[in-house]
């Protein structure tokens, strides 16, 4: 059984709008999350070790101005379109978008304020939370109404998390949850320790503004095979790697599939990735450079967290031969993915 409560967690300033933010407990034996109605933030993930130790594994902040001050999009969903476009420019039907430039010279997971920065309205179900949010024509220069309802499910050791969309023209679509992990206890050091394995034959390589070349690379004699497990610090020294920030390209079907695996030996918290979509982010968190004060006043360092960012192949509006990213009236965007954790 999973309980449910709902409770206050703040208030958004009135420059920011106003309104109550609430955030939502999901408990069950084995796990306890909680998630904001701002920004359907994944705050705190509670996980067992080997022992039946609970440990808090994703970053984030004790407090709502954590999150509504500038951040690494900590527990966010982000959206219309996570990851990069480049040059923030696309075309569609014989007309151009201009986005807002938020990375660089491109722009990032939505834009100024993307999904990850909003209000959502939330209704409590028998074993979940879901929200919705109508993200106007021209939000963030993107075309089309588009409803969006993000669900999240706990049922014992596996959290869901469903996106659904729909919109009045078409428009380019990506939504993923930006969770940072680190499966000894958020404020842990960092995730040298952590084992993980990819289901991936392929990657996109990238160029010095993260977009993706165009090529779809393979994986099999690089420091991109992740097919097999690897432990994360060895790995980054043996191939002089500073990090990873690249989508990896998965099976395509729209069939719940196994694409990510991560292992903690010392506590035994084992996490694992099933999807729908057709690509994963990995982030091993290259830009985290202990500036920022979470929870209990952890600082956050360089590589203290990983993301597993299931969604699009990154800049997929501009490059055709990528799995389709647009949205067209009358059809319905629907993606799950799930987060089950267990002890080894």
């Amino acid at each position: 059984m999973t309980a449910v409560r709902r409770e206050a967690f703040g208030r958004m300033a009135a420059e920011e709008g106003g309104g109550e933010v609430e955030k939502f407990v999901l408990q069950s034996d084995s796990v306890r999350v909680e998630i904001l109605s701002f920004g359907c933030i994944i705050t705190t993930l509670e996980t067992k070790d080997r022992d039946g130790q609970f440990s808090d594994v994703v970053l984030g902040f004790d407090t709502l101005e954590g999150y509504t001050r500038k951040h690494p999009f900590f527990g966010a969903v982000v959206g219309r379109v996570a990851n990069r476009i480049a040059n923030g420019r696309f075309s569609l039907d014989g007309k151009e978008y201009q986005l807002f430039l938020n990375n660089g010279p491109n722009s990032l997971h939505g834009g100024a304020k993307g999904f990850d920065k909003v209000l959502w309205s939330a209704q409590v179900l028998p074993n979940g939370v879901r929200f919705f949010r109508l993200s106007p024509d021209g939000e963030e220069g993107y075309p089309g109404d588009l409803k969006v309802w993000v669900t999240y499910t706990l049922s014992g050791r596996e959290l869901a998390i469903n996106y659904q969309a729909q919109s009045s023209k078409t428009t380019p679509i990506s939504l993923t949850n930006h969770a940072y992990f680190n499966l000894a206890g958020q404020g842990s050091l960092d995730v040298y320790d952590h084992e993980i394995s990819i289901e991936a034959d392929s990657y996109l390589p990238v160029d010095d503004t993260q977009i993706p070349t165009g090529e779809v690379a393979a994986v099999q004699g690089t420091g991109f095979d992740l097919r097999q497990p690897v432990e994360l610090g060895k790995h980054l020294q043996k191939f002089h790697l500073d990090g990873f920030d690249h989508n990896f390209c998965l099976h395509q079907g729209q069939d719940r599939r196994l694409v990510a695996r991560v292992f903690h030996p010392p506590s035994g918290r084992t996490m694992e990735v099933h999807t729908t979509q057709p690509g994963i982010q990995f982030y091993t968190g290259n830009n985290l450079d202990g500036s920022l004060k979470g929870k209990g006043a952890a600082t956050y360092s360089r590589h203290s967290a990983f993301c597993l960012e299931t969604q699009n192949w990154p800049d997929a509006v501009n490059k055709p031969h990528f799995p389709n990213v647009l949205l067209h009236p009358g059809e319905e965007y629907n993606h799950t993915t799930w987060l089950v954790f267990s002890t080894a």
